[in-house]
């Protein structure tokens, strides 16, 4: 079922569900927050130039958190550094997403096992809505992370079911 479950030929009328609706101008202009903290972060970058251009998925950077939809976590999260997505995590406003982007950010990459002040994985501060595996991913696999990003948010309802 699409946006658009019924057309008039008539007339400029459409007939859909609110939650259609409302899911389809989400998922069609994700204000991102670029959190890029190693090497991944270039991979981010390179997403956005003329080559991949991530803006024509409706992705575009925002320069505060509470603007924001969508985190990008990309690269190396360290102790001190995962203080600093929380705060940054919850001042974004509801509904609010996060892709995290490479090994490092999503099990701690090739620091995991010796790296003390390595975080295992974002998902241990934050909760995680895609994983974008690669070290680090190419432009190519955070384009179809963000459509896997996407398709959630497509399938989400706004309305609450009452409790009986």
């Amino acid at each position: 079922m699409g946006l658009l479950d019924q057309r008039f030929e008539n007339g400029n009328i459409f007939i859909t569900s609110f939650d259609n609706l409302m899911n389809w101008a989400r998922l069609s202009s994700l204000w991102q927050m670029q959190f890029g903290l190693a090497c991944c972060a270039i991979e981010m970058m390179a997403a956005s130039a003329s080559d991949f251009d991530i803006m024509r998925f409706g992705v575009l950077p925002r320069a505060t958190p509470r603007q924001t939809d969508v985190m990008f976590v990309a690269g190396t999260v360290t102790l001190k550094m995962a203080q600093r997505i929380k705060r940054l995590y919850d001042q974004m406003p509801e509904p609010r997403y996060v892709l995290s982007m490479g090994s490092c950010a999503n099990c701690g990459g090739p620091y995991w096992e010796h790296g003390y002040h390595v975080l295992k994985g974002v998902d241990r501060v934050i909760p995680v809505d895609v994983y974008v595996p690669g070290c680090p991913p190419r432009p190519e696999a955070l384009l179809e992370g963000i459509m896997k990003l996407q398709e959630k948010i497509r399938r989400e309802t706004l309305v609450k079911k009452k409790s009986a």
